[in-house]
């Protein structure tokens, strides 16, 4: 089983709360982070792109990075993890993607992917001048599929003459490609996100959802498979997953708990507010999953929480869920929490048994 890190690019993780640890996105404490997963034998690394953050108490994504320059920076920091980029879509049009994914992938062949970002955030673009309307709701994975059309045609074969509702190119070309394969990925949790990325990308990511409950994710994941047999495809599910472990499970629930009992409401209702712009949403979909009241302080992603042996368990019987490709940590203490699932964690988990044979 693959396992990797979502990069900490804004500040405060994916934490809403007073109480956890409050930093702002360095090139340093990235380059760092990341650095450390390499160490203990993480698979990849994903940066995520933000626009406009929450506010609130914490100022929740108020600071962040740009996810291409970034990666740049850690393709030429790092020796063997892979590295994944994310395209806000709407904001870069393909072909200059291309032209930068093909430029960061000869810094470090073989390990540059782009996750794709369709967009549900209005204040992201608004802000810009560049938010369609609420008609973009309804065309998002429309206008994403013809995005990937046209980068793949330029990373694969240099050249698009793709024409389009949303794109028309005329000889596009791009010299130099890609000297090795470029993976595309996604994030769908609605079903037609699901198809978007059934047809489109190389994997899934999926935010789960509750707590030490490792076969949430069993209804995305089967719904992936089957989506993905009708394309004839072989795409798997990745689950984000949070990790607050201790030595104890009482030590690490006191963690939680007292994250949750300062969460940052403020930031949440904003947070809330925009998840429900998009009248139309189902409850699967992205924006009202992390919205959702019962967890939102940590944007219900799965959460895994307890003794490092516990942890371990956890994680493998998430692994075990048919369809599951990997997992994509966030921890609430980065280097504390990456070294101990490296050293006290790992160790324990079957899932992982050839990559800590090969760090021996």
């Amino acid at each position: 089983m693959k396992v990797g890190i979502f990069v900490p690019i804004a500040n405060n993780g994916w934490i809403l709360s007073t109480s956890s640890p409050q930093y702002k996105p360095t090139w340093e404490f990235n380059r760092d982070v990341v650095q450390l997963a390499e160490k203990h034998g993480m698979d990849f690394a994903l940066a995520m792109v933000k626009l406009r953050g929450w506010g609130g108490a914490t100022e929740f994504w108020d600071y962040a990075h740009e996810s291409f320059t970034l990666m740049a920076g850690l393709a030429v920091s790092t020796e063997r993890i892979k590295l994944y980029a994310s395209i806000p879509v709407l904001a870069m049009q393909p072909a200059i993607v291309a032209r930068m994914t093909s430029t960061i992938e000869s810094m470090a062949p073989g390990r540059f992917g782009v996750n794709i970002v369709s967009g549900w955030a209005e204040g992201e673009y608004s802000q810009m001048g560049i938010w369609p309307g609420e008609e973009w709701f309804g065309k998002r994975y429309d206008f994403s599929s013809e995005y990937v059309t046209v980068l793949r045609d330029l990373l694969e074969r240099g050249r698009s003459d793709f024409k389009g509702e949303f794109f028309t190119m005329d000889d596009c070309v791009l010299q130099p490609q890609p000297s090795t394969p470029i993976e595309i990925v996604g994030a769908g949790q609605s079903d037609r996100g699901m198809q978007f990325c059934a047809e489109h990308c190389d994997f899934n990511f999926v935010l789960g959802n509750g707590v030490n409950n490792p076969g949430a994710h069993a209804a995305n994941a089967s719904g992936l498979q089957e989506k993905a047999a009708q394309t004839g495809r072989d795409v798997n599910t990745y689950v984000t997953t949070m990790v607050i472990a201790a030595e104890t499970d009482e030590e690490a629930w006191a963690r939680y708990e007292d994250y949750a009992a300062h969460a940052d409401l403020e930031a949440i209702a904003k947070m809330t507010n925009q998840g429900n712009v998009d009248a139309r949403a189902g409850s699967d979909s992205t924006a009202r999953h992390m919205a959702a009241p019962e967890g939102s302080w940590r944007l219900n992603m799965a959460c895994v929480v307890g003794s490092y042996e516990n942890v371990a368990r956890t994680l493998d019987e998430m692994a075990e869920v048919p369809g599951t490709g990997g997992l994509m940590f966030v921890f609430d203490d980065w280097f504390r929490g990456i070294e101990e699932w490296g050293t006290r964690v790992q160790p324990l988990m079957k899932s992982r048994v050839e990559e800590v044979a090969a760090l021996a």
